[in-house]
């Protein structure tokens, strides 16, 4: 990681026009930051949670409308019970103390996932914050929280049937665009980058659906270690690939 580097404006080696609308990020490594500093796992979610207000801040002032971060996943729940109810309380908190801001600065959150699985206070605070940034246009800030792809793409196949069962759909009226419209991200454009962090290289059930032309850049940086000049780099080596989509 680049210690000490804020680059508040954007760098003049980045073609503004050229910049992803969207970009999907797999936050990863929390727990093993946390573990080369000899901390808490806990520690290691808390500073990441730091590192994603900045990141999603410098999305702003960089110019890309649109941040999506997987927070929690279905499989989450495998987790040790400490960890799993640590985690709804930083949500939870954090979604308290950030409002404010997070209206100051034009953002609007939503969240994608099954919600009504998790803690009521969490929900409480979800639909709080959904609602008090719903006319903002600054940033489009979309959190996955218990969230599966596979799942995703289950229920939208379930509403769909059952408006075909009803009669209010014609089998031969599905196509791509209306499957689109059964999705949770219905509303926001597929991401153009996807960014994982800490070294792996797999999707981890993330926007299956919607990464089906999506970028993929993979950095050994642990997520708490993922500053601006990292985020520098990762779209840096966005902007030198040729997107085809299958085309010649």
């Amino acid at each position: 990681m680049s210690q000490g580097i804020c680059l508040q404006e954007l760098p003049v080696d980045l073609e503004q026009e050229r910049l992803p609308k969207h970009v999907a990020v797999i936050m990863d490594g929390n727990g093993r930051w946390a573990r080369d500093k000899g901390l808490p796992r806990i520690m290691g979610h808390r500073r990441g949670a730091s590192v994603l207000k900045e990141l999603l801040r410098c999305c702003k002032d960089w110019g890309i409308p649109a941040l999506t971060v997987y927070a929690f996943s279905t499989e989450n729940w495998g987790r040790p019970e400490g960890e799993v109810d640590f985690l709804m309380s930083l949500f939870e908190g954090k979604l308290r103390e950030e409002l404010r801001e997070m209206v100051a600065e034009d953002v609007q959150i939503q969240f994608v996932g099954n919600l009504q699985a998790l803690p009521k206070s969490l929900q409480a605070e979800i639909e709080r914050s959904v609602s008090a940034t719903q006319d903002n246009l600054g940033i489009r800030f979309t959190v996955a929280t218990n969230y599966g792809g596979r799942q995703e793409i289950v229920q939208a196949c379930r509403a769909i049937a059952t408006q075909v069962q009803q009669g209010k759909l014609q089998p031969e009226e599905i196509d791509e665009a209306l499957f689109k419209r059964y999705l949770y991200t219905a509303d926001v454009c597929d991401p153009d980058l996807l960014i994982r962090t800490s070294g792996e290289m797999r999707l981890s059930n993330f926007l299956l659906w919607q990464m089906a032309y999506s970028e993929i850049y993979i950095t050994e940086t642990l997520w708490p270690d993922f500053d601006r000049a990292e985020f520098h780099r990762a779209l840096s080596a966005y902007q030198q690939r040729s997107r085809r989509f299958g085309k010649v």
